[in-house]
């Protein structure tokens, strides 16, 4: 495990940017919905910051291993919808999130490792 961490390392620290970057994107859509023209310029320029982070990462890992990742979306909106827009995060949520990090971290670390590639 530590070793696909290591040999994907940098596609993944791309791939969370991604993540991150296309997150807070849509998070400022949704805030533009009440008439902000900045919001909705600053989503599309940082949803197309992440399109771009996303397609760099490809170059640095296994796509098997780096798209799984974005699935870190479902995490950070949770994150910022109860911070920013004041939503509920239930326990079904926090059960779904527990699921969505043991599941990313299982395919982040599960890369075979064959002996050629030692």
């Amino acid at each position: 495990m530590i070793e696909s961490l290591r040999r994907n390392r940098l596609g993944i620290i791309l791939m969370i940017c991604s993540s991150i970057c296309a997150c807070v994107g849509q998070l400022l859509w949704k805030l533009s919905a009440d008439g902000g023209f900045l919001f909705l310029m600053g989503g599309f320029f940082l949803y197309g910051i992440g399109a771009v982070t996303m397609i760099i990462a490809y170059k640095f890992g296994k796509v098997s291993i780096l798209q799984p990742i974005l699935s870190l979306n479902y995490i950070l909106s949770i994150i910022l919808g109860a911070t920013v827009l004041n939503e509920t995060i239930t326990l079904t949520k926090c059960i779904g999130v527990l699921g969505i990090m043991l599941g990313v971290l299982l395919i982040a670390g599960g890369d075979e490792v064959k002996d050629a590639d030692r």
